[in-house]
């Protein structure tokens, strides 16, 4: 299917309709954490880093399974203006659905029998925000949870690091008619449609995200976002592949 866009829209940054923002990941970014890294997807930075606590939740005490879950949040002035700084206790709902939406993506490529009684705790901490945020945090944590695999499988405490497939995200939205891959902060506010798509390596769907800001959107422009997303999350999953030097 032929990808239609008009020529109205010119992105600030000279890129091309398709195509990513730069994307620069480092491993081993924190010190203490089993796993961690510094993700940044143009100006948007995230530290995603992994802890191994040994206890899992009372719903899967005696199951032998383990648990993977996540926190997200952004510091105060990961933005232009200085935002209130969240406690546990006082998680707002937009960061309270994308640590859950972080959470099912991880979960979703891991087998949950394969590394004991053991919660993976995943830290998403926003430093600089340039839209795209929970995109950049799956896309990181998921390096960042490999390597507390690798961890904790040199330890001895697991044999296998029991990861089945990659995952990534990326959100693609439409301006004034034109379809937009891995929108700015800029684009995002004017975007009238805007659609995260959460993807593993082998092209399968985990979520997909999608509103209509200012007007509807049609099936034939939902085609035509889903193969512009996943052109952007193969060219994130080869990211993650290099970086790692390592797949599942």
């Amino acid at each position: 299917m032929a990808i239609t866009m008009t020529d109205q829209w010119i992105r600030s940054d000279g890129r091309s309709p398709d195509r990513l923002r730069k994307v620069k990941i480092t491993r081993n970014y924190l010190k203490h954490a089993e796993g961690s890294v510094l993700i940044e997807m143009g100006d948007t930075r995230v530290v995603c880093a992994v802890s191994v606590e040994e206890k899992i939740p009372p719903f899967l005490k005696n199951t032998g399974k383990g648990w993977i879950t996540a926190e997200y949040a952004m510091l105060p002035r990961a933005t232009e203006t200085r935002s209130i700084r969240e406690s546990i206790a006082r998680t707002n709902g937009r960061n309270f659905e994308i640590q859950r939406l972080i959470g099912r993506s991880l979960r979703s490529i891991s087998d949950l029998n394969g590394f004991g009684e053991r919660t993976m705790w995943v830290d998403c901490d926003v430093i600089q925000a340039d839209g795209g945020t929970r995109a950049a945090a799956i896309t990181g944590a998921y390096v960042a949870l490999v390597d507390a695999f690798n961890t904790i499988k040199g330890s001895g405490m697991i044999e296998e690091i029991p990861i089945m497939d990659s995952v990534a995200a990326v959100s693609v939205g439409r301006i004034g008619g034109n379809l937009l891959l891995d929108m700015n902060y800029e684009e995002d506010v004017l975007a009238e449609v805007d659609v995260n798509f959460v993807v593993t390596g082998a092209g399968n769907f985990v979520e997909v995200q999608g509103t209509a800001e200012e007007s509807s959107f049609t099936k034939q422009e939902m085609d035509e976002m889903t193969i512009l997303a996943l052109k952007g999350v193969r060219e994130l999953a080869r990211m993650q592949r290099r970086t790692l030097h390592w797949s599942p």
